[in-house]
């Protein structure tokens, strides 16, 4: 192979590997729910696959009808189990074992793993992003690519690390491909969000990004104009200082909007040291 096709080679197999392809089963496609024999398209040294049949019947499959796997339950119920779910989190640690059986949002059979959150529970300050990246899904942990190293960056700039703040997303399943969690995976996983914002306490809320901020604050607006305005956000027992900045991916495509954000973090410096004193 010449090193420009071992180059393609790769740099295809990248583009796989983000995109979510992460399995790869043959060369040619092989209808895997048919019955009895399945032979793949002629291929040199190609061998014939026998698919086994299970040795008993399952109640799906009797009567000579085809196993048909358990559907996904509708969207309305997957929100209310949710809802129930997140309210019998007494702790957080409770609520990340929940979340781990809870099985009503598709993303999970997708992702490699939960990602929950990092830093210091009983921090003063708390940060939401939207969900998952590649490297956060692999690691386990929220902002930890490239992302991550410039909120890091962010947070020491006023005097914070992930020692005194508390880390996590919207979604906590990688979307496949990094694409945008629909609206109907945002509102399923959204209970959980709120149950861990109860649950953590914080007296400063910081929306990374404009869905975290549109779910969170129910803002209705961009970023753009959302970014830098003080909102309440009510968990039932109380309100917590809340306030929306860029997301730091969006950061790294707009340099030139670090200016904006760097006010933002002096906001939320200034709201720490207002709360201290009190």
């Amino acid at each position: 192979m010449t090193p420009d096709r071992a180059r393609a080679a790769r740099e295809l197999l990248a583009f796989y590997l983000e995109a979510g392809v992460d399995a790869p089963l043959g060369e040619t496609p092989v209808d895997r729910f048919a019955d009895g024999e399945t032979t793949p398209p002629a291929a040199a040294g190609a061998v014939p696959v026998r698919r086994q049949a299970p040795p008993h019947p399952s109640p799906a499959s009797a009567g000579g009808g085809s196993i048909v796997p358990a559907a996904p339950p509708a969207p309305e119920e997957a929100v209310m189990a949710a809802r129930v779910a997140a309210k019998n989190a007494a702790t957080l640690e409770e609520l990340r074992a929940i979340l781990d059986r809870f099985e009503g949002c598709a993303l999970k059979g997708i992702a490699r793993q939960l990602v929950f959150a990092d830093g210091t529970p009983q921090a003063r300050v708390m940060f939401v992003g939207e969900a998952p990246g590649r490297d956060e899904d692999l690691e386990g942990l929220p902002f930890v690519g490239r992302s991550g190293q410039l909120l890091d960056r962010m947070l020491a700039a006023i005097g914070l690390d992930r020692s005194n703040a508390y880390i996590a997303n919207v979604i906590p399943w990688r979307p496949p491909g990094n694409r945008t969690p629909t609206p109907q995976e945002t509102s399923i996983c959204l209970p959980f969000t709120r149950r861990q914002i109860e649950l953590a306490d914080p007296d400063v809320l910081v929306c990374l990004g404009s869905p975290a901020a549109q779910a969170l604050l129910e803002a209705k607006e961009g970023i753009m104009k959302t970014r830098g305005r003080w909102f309440d956000y009510h968990t039932g027992t109380r309100a917590i200082r809340a306030i929306a900045t860029f997301h730091p991916a969006y950061l790294l495509r707009q340099p030139l909007q670090k200016r904006l954000a760097w006010r933002d973090f002096l906001a939320i410096k200034q709201a720490l040291s207002e709360r201290s004193t009190k």
